[in-house]
């Protein structure tokens, strides 16, 4: 069974979301089976490859609220990382293009190590004081320390167009989807769960999934047959 998950290193419920998804899949019975394909989305593909700034000033203008507001949110959304064991920076991130960073999560799909890959990027953008954006030499450094080969990420960077229609395809298929934010979950094509929701929520997508995806064996009919114990003998009525 597949999971597909649309996200982008921008988005912190995208990093919530993934947490709160792992914790379910830990404790289905069937988990083993289960291929989780990460998809691009990008919150903002207008922006410019160069451009970053401050998360607090960039909420406050998209949303039309204050900056106290905006880093009052930023403070919620923190302290919901801390429920799950996650570090979040509450101050000081900033935001950018991610373009590059799909390109590369699609690399690392093909290398097999796709969700090793996430978690970095991850990790670097909400727990790590280091912008994340604009800096390609700082996505090699995190895609070399995640295990990843120098010369092959460089040259995945150093190529626009290498893995560009693979991200270009997932976005496709998201709006196809009808799905207009993220995180968005699709389990096994055909169950949607938009948002990051709470564990349980989940659970119920997998076993609801798995059940159509291996469906109960119906038994129709019932006679005479042979067994480990021998075989049924007829009667002679």
């Amino acid at each position: 069974m597949r999971v597909e998950i649309w996200t982008d290193i921008n988005c912190p419920f995208c990093y919530l979301g993934k947490a709160r998804f792992e914790r379910a899949l830990a404790e289905f019975p069937q988990r083993a089976q289960v291929e989780v394909v990460h998809r691009s989305f990008e919150l903002d593909p207008t922006l410019p490859a160069d451009e970053s700034g401050p998360v607090v000033a960039k909420i406050a203008r998209k949303y039309g609220i204050s900056e106290a507001q905006a880093a009052a949110n930023e403070r919620g959304i923190g302290a919901q990382a801390a429920e799950l064991g996650l570090p979040y920076l509450t101050e000081g991130r900033d935001y950018g293009n991610s373009f590059d960073m799909h390109r590369l999560l699609h690399f690392a799909l093909a290398e097999g190590r796709q969700d090793e890959l996430v978690d970095a990027f991850y990790s670097a953008n909400f727990a790590e004081e280091t912008s994340l954006f604009g800096d390609a030499e700082r996505l090699v450094r995190i895609a070399v320390a995640t295990g990843f080969d120098e010369a092959e990420v460089r040259a995945v960077l150093a190529d626009p167009t290498a893995y560009a229609d693979a991200v270009r395809a997932d976005e496709r298929e998201a709006a196809r989807l009808g799905a207009n934010g993220v995180p968005f979950f699709v389990f096994d094509s055909k169950y949607g769960v938009s948002g990051a929701q709470p564990p349980a929520v989940f659970t119920q997508a997998l076993e609801r999934a798995w059940a159509d995806h291996e469906p109960a064996l119906q038994i129709v009919g019932h006679a005479d047959a042979c067994g480990p114990d021998g075989c049924a003998v007829p009667s002679r009525d």
